[in-house]
């Protein structure tokens, strides 16, 4: 644990613990004067979440344009954070990619604007997503430069899965430059301790689960010693993070000990992976605002399911799959139910927007200082249009977004544009990216 001098931490103390257990701090008041004293110093966060076979835009598009506009069913689960949000729509994705049947470029080219290579093969190609560009200018100081999250692993399946295209861009969504797709992580427990500690193997992290030991154990110690020279609000700022993490690592304790007692009879039964949806995703939102938290990151996309996968919703009451409701044939039961998925994402989206919110970091609140887009790369996913699609804008980026707007802009605008945007948000002018033809006006 490292102290500067007249008791100002620096930014990058960690509180050490045993098995190589290493937690960053959140921001606090003491580490302030050791940098300048503006918010402008605080690490500004930017998170890419993806859901896939587009949305009943209809109930997803305000019908008013401007500040003065209501949200629609899909978007009601936002309605307390209306003032931190911006609606675009008319965007459009890239019409000349013909790779697939258009699931396999709406997730992998969606943060690029990029054309993806026709390919049945390992020689897949698409363009650097922004994120890495982004994790390039503003991840370097940070443990991880950027963290790559996902539901399901399509990773096994090789050849075809969408048409004619590789089963690669099914699984993707951040790619380093056109010929590196950046693989996700599935499984909470390999992301937890990534961010704070290595656990061993499985058999390793089953024992200790079932002998009820925390990594946080040691780092409990550590911070009651640096508790002593802190003032009031530091300490209740740490207390408050570090039982955020005793309770993540509780929980992913909790359905590890369930998926362990499903292998009793099921013996390839994966350990660490929650059954339940909306456990994995809860976790996996969690983790993210962990790591903003703890500046183990700055910089997340989360892929909260893929494209073309069979997943169904029967705990919201929706009978049949996800991809074959998207097919609805205009038909108002089915397209309803797609509604209800669309609406089940963005409540569980919206729980992440909360946690952000609730988290103090600096002069403000950690939604305060992120930026995060919320999107499909798929608009109508009956006919698999890409024109038009609509994406959402959620936080303060440290004041530098104009939010409470519905932006409409011209038919086709490209999706790209938003991203010249975004990447002019985070300090990184650019004059194009993908296909993009000019910006879109989100800034204050």
């Amino acid at each position: 644990m490292k102290v500067l001098s007249r008791k100002h931490l620096s930014r990058r103390t960690f509180l050490h613990g045993a098995a190589g257990l290493g937690v960053g701090l959140p921001l606090l008041d003491a580490m302030v004067p050791a940098m300048a004293q503006s918010s402008a110093q605080t690490p500004m966060r930017f998170g890419f979440v993806y859901t896939p076979h587009g949305y009943i835009l209809k109930e997803w598009v305000p019908d008013q344009v401007g500040r003065d506009f209501a949200l629609k069913l899909i978007m009601q689960p936002l309605e307390r954070y209306q003032d931190d949000l911006i609606v675009i729509s008319n965007l459009a994705m890239r019409p000349d990619n013909t790779t697939g049947s258009g699931h396999a470029t709406s997730n992998s080219t969606y943060l690029s604007g990029a054309l993806a290579k026709d390919t049945r093969g390992a020689d897949v190609s698409a363009g650097t997503t922004i994120d890495q560009i982004i994790a390039q200018k503003i991840g370097q100081d940070t443990p991880l430069p950027s963290m790559q999250l996902a539901i399901e692993d399509n990773s096994n399946m090789i050849g075809v899965c969408d048409g004619t295209s590789s089963c690669t861009y099914l699984d993707v969504m951040a790619w380093s430059d056109p010929e590196t797709p950046l693989p996700n992580q599935i499984n909470p427990r390999v992301v937890f301790e990534r961010m704070f500690g290595s656990g061993g193997t499985p058999e390793e992290r089953v024992a200790r689960m079932q002998a009820d030991k925390s990594l946080l154990d040691a780092v409990m110690r550590s911070a009651g010693h640096l508790q002593k020279d802190l003032g009031h609000a530091d300490r209740v700022r740490i207390d408050d993070y570090l039982e955020n993490l005793r309770e993540v690592e509780r929980r992913i304790g909790n359905l590890e000990a369930r998926a362990q007692d499903m292998t009793l009879d099921v013996p390839d039964a994966p350990v660490d992976i929650p059954e339940l949806y909306a456990d994995h995703v809860g976790l996996m939102f969690d983790l993210q605002a962990l790591a903003f938290q703890s500046d183990t990151t700055r910089v997340s996309t989360f892929m909260m399911s893929r494209e073309l996968n069979n997943r169904a919703y029967p705990q919201i009451g929706v009978p049949g799959q996800h991809h074959a409701l998207s097919h609805h044939g205009y038909k108002p039961e089915q397209e309803s139910h797609h509604a209800m998925i669309n609406t089940y994402h963005v409540s569980l989206f919206a729980e992440f927007v909360e946690k952000l919110a609730n988290t103090p970091d600096g002069d403000g609140s950690l939604l305060d200082h992120s930026l995060l887009l919320f999107g499909s790369g798929m608009g109508d996913g009956n006919v698999h249009s890409k024109d038009p699609i609509s994406s959402m804008l959620v936080g303060g980026a440290h004041g530098k977004v104009d939010t409470h707007r519905h932006i409409q802009m011209p038919k086709s605008t490209p999706q790209a544009n938003l991203l010249v945007s975004i990447l002019d948000v985070a300090g990184i002018p650019t004059e194009s990216i993908g296909n993009s033809t000019g910006s879109v006006p989100i800034q204050s």
